[in-house]
């Protein structure tokens, strides 16, 4: 697995990652058992991959728990990346967002005591809290990376103004945004102004959020619980148009030789050093399909053609639910 710099400040990882999220949550409550979850891990460690991205908000908690328990013996080899700021109680399907300092520091604590490790090497805000200076929680971010609870700092879903503002207060690592050839918002200005500043850009949900592998067909595909269902991508005369899309996207990966998600992988990779794609799945086999995307290389000719098919603003609706839309591009 080749290896890529986020940010300026000495931080490594492999060139893809893995998003950890779907194993516990969000995409059906039948998913993967813990056993079967750390297995997965294991098998992405295997391959050469050093890239954990996880959250507090993904079970609520179950999720870094089973990625602490897969880690034991095994930290030192790891990246091990979380998040705070979506507060979200057990149960309930209502989401707030929390910057306050002392609400950084407690959650820290908790995701080193989910996690059992000693320290986290980046953390993330998830969401940015519009009612909190976004100075004031990069400030107790600080903090935590002076203490030696945090290595690396990163922000999820913040704008471009919030990002210079926060790197003005400590060097920000990564900025982690969704990208994909399905959602291509941050090549607007956010991918520029990540070059500008030396912040590295993770690029989660890269594959659609499954989409762009080519699983479904239907909305019926879906499990019944699956927060997808919901997705206005996922709906209706949005969902064929966006399939015709992805029928075009198969054909060139026809051409390739590879698969839909591995060239949607590739083309990521093919965009610039700094970006890293965290695809997650609950599927070994899957697992070991996206990890194969890097031997894969697109000529200047693949990528127009990639290009003519997909340009921005290609897919048909808005990526959430218009009631969690006011917490993008914080």
């Amino acid at each position: 697995m080749k290896m890529r710099q986020l940010g300026k400040q000495g931080l490594t990882v492999s060139e893809l990652g893995l998003g950890c999220m779907g194993l516990s949550d969000f995409y059906s409550s039948s998913g993967v058992t813990e056993a079967e979850g750390i297995a997965l891990i294991h098998r992405a460690l295997a391959l050469g991959v050093t890239f954990l991205d996880t959250a507090d908000v993904y079970g609520p908690h179950t999720n870094e728990v089973t990625v602490g328990k897969a880690l034991q013996g095994r930290r030192d080899s790891v990246v091990l990346a979380t998040k705070f700021g979506i507060v979200r109680e057990p149960g309930s399907a209502n989401r707030g967002v929390n910057g306050n300092p002392d609400y950084v520091r407690a959650s820290c604590e908790a995701s080193l005591k989910r996690l059992g490790v000693e320290y986290i090497d980046l953390y993330y805000q998830h969401r940015v809290d519009p009612r909190v200076p976004i100075e004031e929680t990069v400030g107790a971010m600080a903090q935590l990376v002076e203490q030696g609870k945090v290595r690396y700092i990163g922000l999820s879903e913040a704008a471009p103004a919030t990002l210079r503002r926060a790197h003005k207060v400590y060097p920000i690592s990564a900025l982690q945004t969704e990208y994909s050839l399905w959602s291509r918002d941050p090549e607007d200005e956010i991918l520029a102004t990540t070059r500008e500043l030396g912040v590295g850009f993770v690029a989660y949900s890269p594959l659609g959020r499954g989409f762009l592998a080519g699983r479904f067909r239907k909305l019926e595909d879906l499990a019944a619980d699956d927060w997808r269902r919901q997705s206005p991508r996922f709906q209706g005369e949005n969902f064929a148009k966006n399939l015709a899309v992805l029928e075009q996207i198969n054909l060139i990966a026809k051409e390739k030789g590879c698969t839909p998600s591995q060239l949607a992988l590739a083309w990521l990779l093919a965009q610039h050093p700094s970006i890293v794609p965290i695809p997650g799945t609950t599927h070994l086999k899957r697992l070991e399909e996206n990890l194969a995307a890097q031997k894969i290389t697109l000529t200047p000719s693949d990528l127009q053609r990639i290009e003519a098919v997909a340009p921005r603003g290609v897919a048909v609706g808005q990526r959430y639910h218009p009631g969690v839309m006011h917490l993008l591009n914080g």
